[in-house]
C-alpha cells in the first residue's frame, strides 16, 4: 500500500469520528422521552401527523405490540410496493412507456426495499417508471431506515428503564427518525450531490450522438434525492443499474466522499446516541471502538490486496505484457476517478453497513479482496451495520461476550447493570445465528438444485463465490452483488426473497423480546465481580466473538470459494 492509500483511509475516519458526537447527541435529543429543544421544534408537525394518522403519541407500547406495529407497517408497505411495480404501465410519470415488472421480480424487490436490502436482480433505468422509482423505492428507503431505528431505539430503552412493562412507541419512533434524522440530512446530502451534477428532474432520456456518429439514450430521472436516502439509510438500490460507478449518480471523488461518509454517519453516531440514553456514553465508545477493531485491518487488508494485483501474474513465467497490465495494482473493474483505494474503501464500507450500494465491481477484486467484504457482511453486518440493526446486532454478540465472561469465572452474567438470564441468551442467540444459517442452507440449496446454478457464469471456485456471495448480501440485508450470476429467475428471485424477510423481521422481534425482558428487570448494583464493559479488555473480547462466530461458522465455505481461488491463482490455473 502506499502513502496516498492510507491518507485516503485516514481523511475519511478523522470526518467520521468528527461527526459522531454531535450527531449522536442530536438523535439522543431526539428520541427522549423529555420534551428538549430538538422535539419542541417540530412538535407541531409531529401532532399533524399524529392526528392524521390516528395515533396516541402519549401512549406506551410492550414489546409484543411494538412488535406487531412494526410487522404489519412493513408487511403493508410490502404489498403497496409490489402493487406499484405490477400496475406501473398504466400510472403516470412513465415517459419510456415500461411495462409492468415480472411477478417474482416484483416480489423480490418490494421485500428487499422493506427490509432495508435493496437487492436488485433488474436494471433500474429500463425497468422501473419514475413514479415507480419516487413513490415506491424512494419512499421505502425513509421508511425501511426509520424501522430500523426505531427498534435499535427500543431496545435501548430496554437496557436504560427500570421496572418498566414498556419499550416506546412504534409509531412516534418511527415518525420522529423519519422527520428529525432522515429527511434533513437526506435534503443535505441530496443538494452536495446535485452540487457534483448527479442528476435530478423528471425529464424523459435523452438521445445524444456519440463521436463515432452512433446513437445513445442518456437515462434521467429523480435520482440525486433517492441516492441521499438510499446511503444515509444504508438501504444501497440504484437509481441506475451500475450503481454509484454510475457518472450520473456519483460524478467525482468529492461525490464519492459524501456517499461514503453518508453510509457510515448514522450507524456510527447510533453509538454515541446509545451511551447517551443508557446514561453511560463509555459503553457507545466501547461498541464503537470495537466496529473500528474490525472494520480498519479488513479494510487496509483489501486495499492491499488490490494494490497487489491479480496473483495470476505472481510467480509464473507470464509475458511482460501481462505482467504491466497489474503494474498499478487491479484496476479491473474500477472508474478510473476513483482508483484503487478509494473503490477499495467504499466496498469495505458498503458491505460493513448493510448498504450494499457499489462504486466498482465487486466480481472483478482479486480473490483475497473480494473475500474481506464476503466476510464482513457474514460477520452479521454488526461492522457499523445498518441504520439501527447494525447496533442491535452488535448488541446481542455483546450480551453472548458478557455471558461467556460469566462462564469464565461462575458468576451470573451482568450487561448495563441488568442480569442475563435465560430468556435473554435465547433471544440474542437467535439474532446471532439466524443469518448465519440462512446462509448455509440456503447457499447449499443453491448448489445443488439445477435452477440455482444455471445462473452462474464462470466455472469453479469463482462461480461458487457468486452464488455464496449473493445468499451472502440477501441473508444479512447488504444488498450488494459480486456479478457474473444470472440472479432475476423465478428461483432466485424467490430463495433470496426468503433470506430478506427472515434475516431482517424474525430477528427485529428476538431483539425486541428481549428489550422487554431487560425493560422489565430492576438494576443490579455494581460489585467488585462485575466485569467493566467500557474496557479495551471488553473491546478485544467482544471483537473475538464477532470473528469466532463468523470464522467457525463461514471458513469451510470461503475456503471453498476465494480461498481456493486465491491459491489456485497464485499456480496459474
Amino acid at each position: 500500500m502506499t502513502a496516498n492509500d492510507f491518507l485516503q483511509i485516514g481523511l475519511f475516519l478523522a470526518v467520521l469520528l468528527a461527526l459522531v458526537k454531535p450527531a449522536g447527541q442530536y438523535m439522543a435529543l431526539v428520541f427522549a422521552d423529555e420534551p428538549n429543544r430538538v422535539t419542541r421544534a417540530g412538535a407541531g408537525t409531529e401532532r399533524l401527523l399524529y392526528r392524521l394518522a390516528g395515533i396516541r403519541a402519549d401512549e406506551d407500547m410492550g414489546w409484543k405490540r411494538y412488535a406487531i406495529a412494526m410487522l404489519v407497517f412493513n408487511v403493508a408497505g410490502i404489498a403497496a410496493v409490489y402493487l406499484l411495480q405490477r400496475t406501473q404501465q398504466w400510472l403516470p410519470l412513465n415517459p419510456q412507456h415500461f411495462g409492468a415488472v415480472s411477478p417474482d421480480s416484483a416480489m423480490n424487490t418490494a421485500i428487499s426495499f422493506a427490509s432495508n436490502t435493496n437487492w436488485q436482480g433488474y436494471a433500474g433505468e429500463s425497468t422501473m417508471s419514475y413514479l415507480t422509482q419516487a413513490l415506491g423505492l424512494a419512499v421505502q428507503n425513509f421508511l425501511s431506515a426509520a424501522t430500523g431505528i426505531a427498534v435499535l431505539i427500543a431496545v435501548v430503552r430496554g437496557f436504560a428503564r427500570r421496572g418498566a412493562s414498556a419499550v416506546g412507541n412504534f409509531w412516534v419512533d418511527m415518525t420522529r427518525a423519519t422527520l428529525y434524522v432522515l429527511l434533513p440530512l437526506s435534503f443535505i446530502i441530496a443538494l452536495l450531490l446535485v452540487s457534483q451534477g448527479v442528476v435530478q428532474n423528471l425529464v424523459p432520456y435523452l438521445d445524444a450522438t456519440t463521436l463515432e456518429h452512433g446513437k445513445q439514450s442518456l437515462p434521467m430521472g429523480p435520482a440525486a434525492s433517492q441516492i441521499a436516502i438510499k446511503m444515509l439509510g444504508t438501504n444501497g438500490g440504484g437509481f441506475f443499474n451500475v450503481n454509484s460507478a454510475h457518472p450520473f449518480e456519483n460524478p467525482t471523488p468529492f461525490s464519492n466522499f459524501i456517499e461514503m461518509l453518508a453510509i457510515f454517519i448514522i450507524p456510527a453516531a447510533l453509538c454515541y446516541t446509545f451511551g447517551s440514553m443508557v446514561g453511560d456514553r463509555r459503553q457507545g465508545w466501547a461498541i464503537l471502538a470495537t466496529m473500528l477493531l474490525l472494520f480498519v485491518p479488513l479494510t487496509i487488508g483489501l486495499v492491499a490486496a488490490e494494490q497487489a494485483g491479480n496473483p495470476a501474474f505472481h510467480g509464473l513465467a507470464v509475458d511482460a505484457q501481462a505482467s504491466a497490465l497489474q503494474a498499478g495494482g487491479n484496476m479491473e473493474g474500477k472508474e478510473t476517478r476513483f482508483g484503487i483505494a478509494t473503490s477499495g474503501l467504499f466496498a469495505a464500507i458498503t458491505t460493513a453497513a448493510s448498504c450494499g450500494a457499489v462504486n466498482a465491481m465487486h466480481d472483478s477484486l482479486t480473490p483475497l479482496g473480494g473475500l474481506v467484504p464476503m466476510w464482513l457482511m457474514q460477520l452479521g453486518e454488526v461492522v457499523f451495520g445498518g441504520v439501527g440493526s447494525g447496533l442491535y446486532g452488535m448488541l446481542a454478540f455483546a450480551v453472548v461476550a458478557v455471558f461467556i465472561a460469566g462462564l469464565m469465572v461462575g458468576r451470573t452474567p451482568e450487561y448495563l447493570g441488568k442480569k442475563i438470564e435465560a430468556h435473554e441468551m435465547k433471544m440474542a442467540s437467535l439474532a446471532v445465528l439466524i443469518p448465519c444459517a440462512l446462509v448455509v442452507v440456503c447457499t447449499a440449496i443453491a448448489v445443488v438444485a439445477p435452477a440455482g446454478y444455471a445462473g452462474v457464469a464462470n466455472p469453479g471456485a469463482h462461480g461458487f463465490s457468486e452464488m455464496l456471495y449473493a445468499v451472502t448480501s440477501a441473508a444479512n440485508n447488504n444488498g450488494s452483488a459480486f456479478g457474473g450470476l444470472s440472479a432475476n429467475t423465478p428461483f432466485w428471485n424467490v430463495l433470496l426473497g426468503i433470506c430478506m424477510f427472515l434475516a431482517r423481521f424474525p430477528l427485529a422481534i428476538a431483539m425486541l423480546a428481549m428489550a422487554g425482558s431487560l425493560a422489565a428487570k430492576r438494576a443490579v448494583p455494581v460489585t467488585a465481580g462485575t466485569l467493566p464493559t467500557h474496557t479495551p479488555l471488553f473491546v478485544t473480547l467482544l471483537a473475538c466473538v464477532v470473528i469466532v462466530v463468523g470464522a467457525l461458522t463461514f471458513l469451510p465455505a470461503l475456503a471453498l470459494g476465494p480461498i481456493v481461488e486465491q491459491l489456485m491463482s497464485a499456480t496459474g490455473h
